[in-house]
């Protein structure tokens, strides 16, 4: 028969009738220069388990798989806390949560990794010799790849990838030498990212210390430890008694005293230099376009993220978490501390941040104030030292408006903030510089995969 008469339908080899789910006979059609070939032909199920409740006092080092990191070591458990057998995971082997695979849930086990057991819950697999595991790894985590996995995924609900299911995949498989030629060239590309990356980081750090450097801070204050243990006896003077916990002592705040009385400008407390200093408005009515809704997530050390931003509809109750030009953004709740200035954009736009945002406009009377610089400042390690004092230690902390109010801000003269600025500035540019230009590697690497083994 001449299945070109018939364009709307799809036939199938018997053979391949072991699931009849409709999204599998719709799919796309692998193409590629190189040879089309059943992943099954080329993976091995690995189940070889040990049983941690036959060995109730020894330690067991477990790994985990996410989207992010691939496979981690996660934890360590008890044998007599693990009730179930776990998977063995060698050196070489992959592993994937069947029901988080579409969305890039699978690992490499390298020599990065230390542990090696897995719940059950896992699949765990090998490669045979004509597959490389880390090309077929890096093969998964494409877009092309994720397409033909939720396309081979089962359920209604909760979409699954089973292990014979996974194997009915058609992959573009290049030689062995070919792979290794195509695995070296993305390594590269990731190399460069985690170069780029790593020298942003240290930016970062070179961050507060030029601030400390140019406030006349001596004392290196990525050295204070807030998890360190005071040992022995200590007295407090009773005016000091307003706080009972044993963390408020901790001696890492003695030395951030000890830098802010180093600094030979005019140290004053957040209060005195503020004009205003409100919340913004709680919403949850949000619609499609409107009003930005800026919320804890959208506010980052001196800049606003745009990712998955909020928008609500005009009221006048949104008049008071309006924001202004020049005024300055604080979180106040979960990743509190983070600071940020308002633009003429954000002001243009008419943002309102939501309740778990301070609003923060300055005096101008006895100090100058310059707002970048005290954004810069907030975010600087000097004020997140303080913030671990004064907020509420519950399980997500947050800083309330007296404890903000509370903190000890240096006020050098004007043409010193502005410097600092100019100099902090540029580094942030830096930064964000590198931060792209790895995005773009990352973005690159993958590309210039898919391309290489997809037409």
């Amino acid at each position: 028969m001449n299945n070109n008469a018939f364009s709307y339908l799809n036939f199938i080899h018997f053979s391949q009738l072991n699931l009849w789910d409709f999204k599998r006979y719709i799919s796309k059609v692998v193409s590629s220069k190189y040879p089309i070939v059943k992943l099954a032909n080329f993976i091995n199920e690995e189940n070889k388990k040990i049983k941690p409740f036959d060995f109730p006092e020894e330690k067991f080092e477990i790994l985990g798989v996410n989207n992010k990191k691939g496979l981690f070591d996660a934890y360590i458990e008890d044998g007599n806390k693990i009730n179930q057998p776990y998977k063995i995971v060698e050196n070489g082997f992959l592993a994937y949560n069947p029901y988080r695979i579409n969305v890039g849930s699978i690992g490499l086990k390298t020599k990065e990794q230390k542990y090696k057991y897995i719940s059950p819950a896992y699949v765990v697999f090998s490669c045979k010799k004509d597959l490389l595991p880390e090309f077929l790894y890096i093969l998964f985590r494409t877009d092309k790849f994720n397409e033909l996995i939720r396309e081979n995924t089962t359920g209604s609900v909760r979409q699954t990838l089973s292990f014979s299911s996974m194997g009915q995949i058609q992959i573009p498989l290049p030689s062995l030498e070919k792979q290794k030629e195509i695995v070296d060239r993305y390594n590269a590309k990731i190399k460069l990212a985690e170069e780029q990356e790593k020298e942003a980081k240290n930016l970062e750090q070179e961050i507060d210390e030029k601030f400390c450097f140019m406030l006349g801070i001596k004392t290196n204050i990525r050295k204070i430890n807030l998890e360190k243990q005071t040992k022995g006896m200590r007295l407090i003077h009773f005016k000091d008694t307003c706080r009972w916990d044993y963390f408020y002592f901790n001696e890492g705040f003695a030395l951030i005293d000890k830098c802010l009385s180093e600094i030979k400008f005019d140290c004053v407390i957040f209060e005195t230099i503020i004009k205003q200093l409100i919340n913004g408005i709680d919403s949850r009515n949000y619609i499609k376009t409107g009003i930005p809704y800026l919320r804890v997530a959208n506010i980052k050390p001196d800049r606003i993220c745009l990712d998955d931003l909020k928008y609500i509809g005009v009221t006048n109750k949104n008049k008071k978490g309006r924001v202004k030009k020049g005024e300055i953004l604080i979180t106040r709740k979960g990743t509190y501390g983070n600071a940020v200035v308002v633009d003429q954009e954000m002001e243009d736009k008419q943002c309102v941040i939501s309740s778990e945002v301070f609003k923060i406009s300055l005096k101008n009377d006895k100090y100058q104030i310059n707002p970048y610089f005290l954004s810069y400042y907030i975010n600087s390690r000097i004020s997140k030292i303080q913030m671990e004092r004064v907020k509420t230690r519950g399980i997500m902390g947050s800083l309330s408006q007296d404890a903000l109010n509370s903190l000890k801000i240096a006020i050098p003269a004007i043409d010193v903030q502005n410097e600092i600025v100019d100099t902090i500035t540029k580094l942030k540019a830096k930064i964000e510089k590198l931060n792209n230009l790895a995005e773009q590697n990352r973005q690159l690497a993958q590309e210039e995969f898919e391309k290489e083994l997809f037409e």
